[in-house]
């Protein structure tokens, strides 16, 4: 039984990946609330990786927001995802930790990147303004993991989600992502008996989504690849695997899609004053697909169980 260090377990995705692996039963997760363990604090973070000595270790922490909270708060998401990612990735490595995943973000890609986004479109052009400082900390974060694998030996692997929702998301009401910021508006505004709800920009860019269940067995299924497979699908300096559905859908259509979810049965009209962000945001998933896998959970399933998860009060009360 391997002992598997789930950085950020309190967090959408950190939380599916601990769920899945206490289902599975195979492993034994370790875990530290913020509280307990600053991951921004090196010295914590040595101490704690020479005491556990992990076998394993999922850095699935980061500090994550939206659009607003990624213009409004630049310096904090490049600051604190950087010290997160050296402190994990080389402590682990410090304590001999001889496996590590780290999860990036498909905002990794530049804005204008062929659609859809191979994993060869990193570094190719410029990345996206608004979120650009937490974009170049996780591209930081997938060279950590290279440059360790390359100097060391090291089997440290990255994995790019797409947008990702499901239950445990943040739907604060400026500081969250599009689709969960969308659930938690048209749900006040059926509850409210409002006639319409304003979304921010045109509507026309394309986004993918991936539920946090399936980004969980992702994670788990890349972890498992026996180092001569992954090696044999990836390259010493392009090593991420890209996750998503392969699939992406308008603003405009996921609008009215977390309408009918949602109960909102009035009009929805767009603020184009408000930034759009990238056009579109599709992984190329072949890559993953052809080492086995594939994700499964359709949007609008997918959609009414996290409205159902947010109905119960965690995400209306907890954010």
């Amino acid at each position: 039984m391997a002992r598997i260090f789930v950085a950020g377990h309190r967090g959408m995705v950190g939380g599916a990946i601990l769920r899945r692996i206490q289902a599975e039963g195979r492993d034994e997760p370790i875990t530290r609330t913020h509280a307990e363990l600053d991951l921004t604090d090196q010295a914590a973070v040595r101490d704690f990786m020479r005491a556990e000595r992990p076998d394993a270790v999922i850095l699935a922490a980061a500090k994550v927001g939206g659009i607003h909270a990624n213009n409004t708060y630049p310096a904090d998401f490049i600051y604190d995802n950087l010290l997160i990612e050296a402190n994990v990735i080389g402590q682990a490595h410090a304590a001999g930790v001889q496996q590590l995943l780290f999860l990036g973000s498909s905002c990794i890609y530049p804005r204008e990147a062929p659609q859809p986004m191979a994993e060869d479109a990193l570094l190719t052009g410029t990345l996206e303004p608004t979120n650009e400082p937490y974009a170049i900390a996780k591209i930081a974060g997938i060279k950590l993991c290279e440059s360790f694998a390359r100097q060391h030996g090291r089997d440290y692997r990255s994995v790019m989600p797409t947008n990702l929702y499901g239950p445990g998301d943040n739907f604060h009401p400026e500081n969250s992502h599009v689709l969960p910021a969308l659930i938690r508006r048209f749900h006040e505004a059926a509850r409210d008996g409002r006639d319409e709800v304003t979304i921010w920009g045109t509507g026309t860019p394309r986004r993918e989504f991936l539920h946090v269940d399936d980004m969980a067995e992702a994670s788990l299924f890349v972890m498992g690849l026996d180092r001569a497979t992954y090696e044999a699908n990836t390259r010493a300096m392009l090593s991420h695997i890209n996750v998503g559905t392969g699939e992406d859908i308008s603003i405009a259509d996921l609008a009215r899609m977390v309408a009918e979810v949602t109960g909102f049965g009035g009009r929805i009209g767009f603020d184009t004053a408000k930034p759009d962000g990238t056009p579109r945001k599709l992984m190329d998933v072949g890559r993953l697909a052809s080492m086995g896998w594939r994700a499964r959970t359709p949007l609008r399933d997918g959609l009414a169980e996290t409205y159902e998860w947010f109905k119960q009060g965690a995400g209306d009360i907890r954010q």
